[in-house]
């Protein structure tokens, strides 16, 4: 692989792998339907809010979230709601392999 293509799939690779935790799965689809504190992402979780906020700032590293600091707490939202495309793009993947393997019993 010549060097801007490869720079291109280790990019993908990067956010990809951000999003390869089920914690960090469910806080991108929570955010999806609206910003939320920290705060209320570490209730909705059940972690403490240090590993709350590693999650987050792996998910904001690679640019999937952006966080807004408000008084003492810090409100995070999608940057790009594309990502859920690829949520789409997940599911429908599942649904096929359970209809293909559902044909085979």
């Amino acid at each position: 692989m010549k060097g801007n293509i490869k720079s291109r799939y280790e990019d993908r690779a990067r956010i990809i792998k951000a999003m390869s935790h089920p914690t960090r799965l469910f806080m991108v689809d929570e955010l999806s339907r609206s910003e939320r504190c920290v705060c209320e992402l570490q209730k909705m979780i059940g972690h403490d809010l240090s590993t709350t906020s590693r999650h987050l700032a792996i998910l904001r590293r690679a640019g999937i979230v952006k966080g807004d600091k408000r008084k003492n707490q810090i409100y995070y939202s999608l940057r790009l709601p594309c990502v859920l495309n690829f949520f789409a793009c997940v599911d429908t993947v599942i649904e096929n392999s359970a209809a293909e393997l559902q044909s085979l019993l």
